[in-house]
């Protein structure tokens, strides 16, 4: 049976070249990054040169990459080292419903610090409103944190926009892009945020490692101490065969961004067709203006997760886009913001997301086997 792999927005196969190119570091560098002997420059030329490959990626100076663990880290300095570094100026923090938990859960953090924190609701179409943003603004709010391109349902936001409307107030303005890099052309300077986070294992990169872009001058409290890695910002020796893989596989992602673009489009819309050629009931979550290789549809008169596992039997792998928990799967929050937490959406919906591995002849397929199985639950 042939498994046809429909969960990339979870993550990514890592890339053959960078899975070399990483083997290659672990074999010939060792040394410390920090020590000043030959064998610690050959590790500092390394991370040097991957700093500033990543830079490039966004539009950024390379003294402005700090490396993390991942994207959960780098949510957490950004919300936790503002609010640290800013709770003088004011405790208000303007988020959204819809945004990944580590962004949802650190703000919940904070309330129970003393923070305030408002939750802008999306549409219907997964989209958060300018004037939303405007309403929510205070003389007191200090962090803006809205996500670029939503995981689940894949819309997009108006952070170009949202960012204009900051210029003029004290609050840094935040944005999680773990899932927007590598599909979406992104230049910091010309967004206008003044923190971004990524992470390499959305973009066929090594699971551990990502970064957190804070814009030149931005005050920013670190969260770990013991060392002076990343210029105070974040404590702890680099890993470096991590980084390096890391940014491997953004030279890779970077050099045909917009064929790929197209190419996860173009496996959108067959797939589209294919469920469109068949005799069942469905429908798009999310809005037109949304990421290239993200389709979250609802079902109607089926259950997400007797769905995943029948599509699991016949080698589909997809996804509710929500966390299962003691075995069961719980309401996607952001299905459940979008739609409420009666409408039969939250529990009929799966996530199908597109990766550089697949092909249209397995998204035909994955179409019939879909189909085959959504009107034996309608019928």
């Amino acid at each position: 049976m042939e498994r046809i792999y429909l969960d990339h927005a979870a993550t990514t196969p890592l890339h053959p070249l960078v899975l070399n190119k990483m083997t290659e570091v672990q074999k010939t560098t060792f040394g410390n990054p920090s020590s000043i002997h030959s064998f610690g420059r050959e590790s500092r030329k390394q991370l040097d040169d991957a700093r500033s490959i990543l830079a490039k990626s966004i539009g950024a100076n390379p003294d402005e990459i700090v490396f993390t663990s991942g994207g959960t880290e780098a949510d957490n300095l950004a919300i936790l080292g503002t609010a640290q570094a800013k709770k003088s100026l004011g405790k208000h923090i303007i988020t959204t419903k819809i945004e990944h938990h580590a962004v949802l859960h650190t703000c919940q953090y904070l309330e129970k610090e003393g923070f305030e924190v408002t939750y802008l609701s999306p549409d219907d179409k997964g989209e958060i409103s300018l004037d939303s943003v405007k309403a929510a603004l205070r003389p007191d709010t200090i962090l803006v944190t809205i996500m670029y391109g939503n995981n689940e349902v894949g819309s997009l936001q108006p952070i170009k926009e949202i960012a204009s409307l900051l210029e003029a107030h004290q609050a840094i303005f935040h944005t999680d892009a773990v899932q927007a890099y590598g599909v979406k052309s992104i230049d910091v300077t010309e967004l206008g945020v003044d923190l971004l986070s990524v992470t390499a294992h959305k973009v066929s990169g090594p699971k551990g490692i990502g970064f957190l872009y804070i814009k030149t001058d931005t005050g920013i409290t670190s969260l770990t101490y013991g060392g002076e890695q990343e210029r105070k910002r974040r404590a702890g020796t680099e890993n470096l065969p991590a980084i390096v893989g890391f940014s491997e596989a953004v030279l890779l992602a970077m050099e045909g961004l917009e064929k790929k673009v197209e190419f996860f489009r173009h496996l959108k819309d067959t797939l589209i067709k294919a469920l469109e050629s068949e005799q069942i009931d469905w429908s798009i979550n999310g809005a037109e203006n949304s990421l290239p290789h993200i389709l979250n549809i609802s079902f109607p008169k089926t259950d997400v997760e007797s769905l995943l596992v029948n599509l699991d039997l016949v080698g589909i792998a997809a996804s509710s886009g929500s966390a299962c928990t003691a075995g069961s799967v719980e309401p996607s929050h952001v299905l459940v913001a979008m739609f409420g937490s009666n409408s039969d959406r939250i529990r009929n919906s799966i996530r199908f997301s597109f990766g550089i591995d697949n092909t249209e002849e397995q998204i035909v397929k994955a179409g019939k086997e879909i189909a085959k199985i959504v009107r034996r639950f309608q019928n």
